[in-house]
Parts: structure tokens; C-alpha cells; sequence
């Protein structure tokens, strides 16, 4: 894999990471379009925004937003149907968490999805969450990690 990591820094970046989390969110996962896009889909200092590229296509998406002083959240991580079994979720967080620690940030948090707990698991997250809870109609567990 020659994945090429992009920092989202422009408005065309940001449409693009849009246009990924809308084909796996909304259209494949049937959430509804205004709980996909919100305030943080914007450029600027409150969210970090990060780009997979293979071959010239963006195949991944993800950004990182402020939980609280030494946390960071993970979200809206995804990567279209046909390149998921390439290991491109793996590398896209663990360039989240790397975006985390230069931010001086020493924990991540993210919501995820049911299906995909032991996922983040075997990358060293820990469910916290007592129960499931929905969120856009869809199970999730909240899980954290030390950076």
C-alpha cells in the first residue's frame, strides 16, 4: 500500500472527505444528511480533517475534534465500500492519533459503531461504555485509548 495521508487545508479537501463520508454514511448506512454534516465540517482550528489517497482517488476520510483539554474524539471515520479490506481504517486513525499527540493531546475517544468494536480493539481501544446507544439509528459503544 502506497497510501498517501493528506491533510485537509482547502475548501476542494474538504468537499471531497465530504463527498466519502456521504456515500458510506448517508447512502450506504442510510443516516439522514443533516446528522452527518455539522459544525465541524468547516476549515479551521476546531477540527482536523485527514484524507487517504490511492492512485489519485481519496479511498478514506476522518477527522479529529477537541473532547475535552487532553482528549481527542474521533470521527466520522470512513472509507468507501470497495477499498475496505486494504487496511486503509488502520492507517487512517492511527494518522489521527498521531495528528492527537503533535496537538499535545494524551487520549482518544471515539464512538463506534457495534460492528466495528473489535476493530478498534485490536488497535488498542477499550470499550467504556456500559451499554450500546443509538446513535442515527445505529448501535454504538464508546471506547477510549492512551496515546
Amino acid at each position: 500500500m502506497a497510501a498517501e495521508i493528506i491533510t485537509v487545508t482547502t475548501e476542494e479537501q474538504l468537499q471531497k472527505a465530504i463527498l466519502i463520508r456521504t456515500k458510506v454514511f448517508v447512502e450506504e448506512q442510510k443516516v439522514p444528511l443533516d446528522l452527518e454534516i455539522d459544525h465541524y465540517d468547516k476549515l479551521g482550528d476546531t477540527a482536523h480533517h485527514l484524507l487517504i489517497c490511492e492512485h489519485g482517488e481519496m479511498v478514506a476520510t476522518g477527522r479529529l475534534t477537541y473532547y475535552d483539554e487532553d482528549t481527542a474524539k474521533m470521527q466520522r471515520i470512513a472509507v468507501l465500500k470497495e477499498h475496505r479490506a486494504a487496511g486503509y481504517g488502520r492507517v487512517l486513525l492511527l494518522a489521527l492519533e498521531e495528528r492527537a499527540r503533535e496537538l499535545g493531546l494524551r487520549y482518544s475517544l471515539l464512538d463506534a459503531q457495534c460492528q466495528a468494536e473489535k476493530f478498534y480493539e485490536k488497535l488498542g481501544y477499550e470499550t467504556i461504555s456500559d451499554e450500546p446507544f443509538d446513535d442515527a439509528g445505529i448501535p454504538h459503544v464508546r471506547m477510549r485509548k492512551k496515546l
